[in-house]
């Protein structure tokens, strides 16, 4: 019989998520690097880029990979011969130790977590409650698993109920380009097939938290059924041309992860859920011996990285910038912003729009005339920090409010992750008004840009507050021109067709 006293589970979640709030599995920098240096598309290639650099200023610096420091699962396997040295229940101790982590007053990590979804929305504070998965099995220790997964990505989840006669690469084939690119590529997809519903989409999370080796299955071979499905829809997602953000190019998955479990005659279920550029999960064991810690890797696993946007690069006053200067920008094109701009994600949105639909002013502070607009939900600054991690948030989040902010405020540009959607893209087309991209995954890096940081609205929003930030040399690219040319629809379509003629060849 083991004894595991209460705190020991407390201190080892706390550490876990800690640690991967600042540390990529080593096995997902190693894959990303090898993406990297065979990329031939250089969108896709400054991209990952960016992805890679941040990586090692967040180990180096202890800082968040991405502003969405996710909300927390935890795969938890306890023997029949514990016994409990507490006073907590199970899921109060991982509750306890998941608050412990996100107000550590060094890494205050982002609470992005909302009671009563449909109703009130209100943040709990402290990123509680986790979603655990309990199971009881033989031995005297305690497996754990602990993830933290981002909103974008788990945003794309898919489940399907197939007939027993259909083809799982099929379906999974024609479902990935629906998921655009707000899951922020490359990363992973974890698959869960047979049971029922809930027992795909459970299998699908807990196959994410395994490592990356899809090339040494490829290069021994695959002895299962399974196996051959990872590698065959591994080879046709890549021909998909997606690209690393979605902006074409050779790499869009690292791997692919299948777990499945026997099903009714009757069914197929199956599911589907990629993990994000910020993968991020971590495993430990509790013996009765103690707390369980992570062990720090070495700096030296990490690629040297230089990236540079180039002589090319247009640089913005977003101070200065005017509706006719815009016009000139063209898709793709590398933009280095400085200046002024406001924040505002889906609360702020709907917040502006009740206020505008009531014929009252905006808050004093909120302006939007001949301003830009950036989607994204910051972390909370530390020590000598002007703000925490301010990655962009997925822009299509926003398309609904498109029309109406380009119509009614002034505002004549937009700053976020990923594609727009048909009804945004008219928007700015008929606006005359352009979307810029930040790459999603690159949260630090981007936070370095940032020089100066108050709040103007909506302050008891929390990280969906309205924010000024004062930017200097923000690296953006225009995904959506002024005429409503898309990179994200002509960047995916060229490389699918450069992979096939190659395939073809």
């Amino acid at each position: 019989m083991t004894t595991i006293k209460q705190n020991d589970l407390i201190d080892s979640v706390a550490d876990a998520l800690q640690f991967i709030s600042y540390y990529h599995p080593l096995d997902f920098i190693k894959a990303v690097h090898e993406a990297y240096e065979k990329e031939e598309s250089k969108a896709a290639k400054d991209a990952m880029a960016q992805i890679l650099i941040n990586s090692r200023m967040c180990a180096e610096g202890h800082r968040p990979i991405c502003q969405d420091t996710g909300i927390v699962t935890v795969f938890i396997k306890v023997g029949m011969n514990v016994h409990w040295d507490a006073e907590l229940s199970l899921t109060d101790m991982i509750n306890q130790g998941v608050c412990k982590a996100y107000n550590h007053p060094d890494n205050k990590l982002r609470a992005s977590i909302l009671a009563d979804p449909a109703g009130a929305r209100k943040n709990t504070g402290d990123n509680t409650p986790a979603v655990i998965h309990m199971e009881i099995v033989e031995g005297d220790k305690v497996d754990v698993q602990v993830a933290a997964k981002g909103g974008g990505s788990e945003a794309k989840s898919k489940f399907v109920m197939l007939n027993p006669s259909d083809d799982i690469v099929e379906w999974v084939v024609k479902t990935v380009p629906t998921m655009g690119a707000g899951w922020c590529p490359p990363g992973m997809l974890g698959i869960g097939i047979g049971g029922t519903a809930e027992k795909a989409m459970v299998m699908a999370k807990q196959a994410l938290m395994e490592p990356i080796d899809i090339h040494e299955l490829k290069a021994r071979g695959p002895k299962t059924k399974a196996e051959e499905l990872r590698l065959e829809i591994f080879e046709k997602v890549n021909e998909l041309g997606i690209g690393a953000q979605g902006l074409g190019g050779l790499t869009t998955v690292l791997d692919v992860k299948i777990m499945d479990y026997p099903t009714h005659a009757a069914n197929k279920p199956v599911a589907m859920i990629p993990n994000c550029a910020a993968t991020r999960h971590a495993h430990f064991v509790l013996d009765g011996s103690g707390p369980s810690l992570q062990t720090p890797p070495s700096l030296d696993d990490w690629p040297e990285i230089s990236w540079d946007v180039g002589p090319s690069a247009r640089r913005v006053n977003l101070d200065e910038v005017t509706a006719e200067s815009i016009q000139e920008w063209q898709p793709g094109e590398t933009i280095l912003l400085s200046g002024k701009m406001l924040t505002g994600r889906d609360a702020a949105h709907k917040r502006i729009k009740d206020i505008l639909d009531k014929g009252e002013s905006l808050p004093d502070g909120v302006d939007f005339t001949n301003r830009f607009i950036y989607y994204v939900g910051p972390v909370d600054a530390v020590r000598e920090e002007v703000v925490g991690p301010a990655g962009p948030t997925t822009a299509t989040r926003m398309d609904k409010f498109t029309e109406m902010m380009l119509d009614k405020t002034g505002l004549i540009g937009m700053v976020g992750k990923a594609e727009r959607g048909p009804l945004a893209i008219d928007a700015i087309k008929k606006h005359k008004a352009v979307y810029l991209m930040a790459v999603g995954g690159a949260a630090y890096l981007v936070s370095k840009a940032i020089t100066e940081s108050r709040v103007v609205a909506f302050e008891e929003l929390g990280m969906e507050a309205i924010h000024e930030f004062e930017v200097k040399d923000m690296p953006v690219t225009v995904a959506v021109d002024s005429k409503g040319n898309a990179v994200h629809q002509t960047g995916p379509q060229e490389w699918q067709k450069i992979i096939f003629e190659r395939k073809s060849a």
